[in-house]
C-alpha cells in the first residue's frame, strides 16, 4: 500500500515550489509523483503538421519525488506524516499526529 495515491492533497515541503499545495495527478512507481501546478518547466516544442501541434514554448509538469512531498491533514491545513492502521479488518492509512483515517469524512 502506497502512502501518496493519486487524487491527493500534498504539500511539497522541499524544492524551488516549497510551501505550495497541489492534488496529485499520477504516481509513479519509482516513487515520483506528479502534482497539478508543481514541477512546472519550459519545454521548447518544435511544429509538427502531420499531427496539428504548434511549435513554441511550452509548459510542462514534471514528477517529483513522493520524499519531498507530504499528505495535507485537512483538520490542520499542514502536512502530516503518514501511517497504517487495521480497522475493521482493512488496512487503511492515518495521520500520525491524530490517528484520523486519510480520507475519512470528519
Amino acid at each position: 500500500m502506497q502512502r501518496i495515491r493519486k487524487g491527493d492533497e500534498v504539500i511539497v515541503i522541499t524544492g524551488r515550489d516549497k510551501g505550495k499545495k497541489g492534488t496529485v495527478t499520477a504516481v509513479h512507481s519509482d516513487g515520483k509523483v506528479v502534482v497539478e501546478g508543481i514541477n512546472i518547466v519550459k519545454k521548447h516544442v518544435k511544429p509538427n503538421p502531420m499531427l496539428g501541434q504548434a511549435g513554441g514554448i511550452m509548459d510542462k509538469t514534471l514528477p517529483i519525488d513522493g520524499s519531498n512531498v507530504m499528505l495535507v491533514n485537512p483538520k490542520t491545513g499542514k502536512g502530516d506524516r503518514i501511517g497504517f492502521q487495521v480497522v475493521d479488518g482493512k488496512k487503511v492509512r492515518v495521520f500520525k499526529s491524530d490517528g484520523a483515517v486519510v480520507g475519512a469524512k470528519a
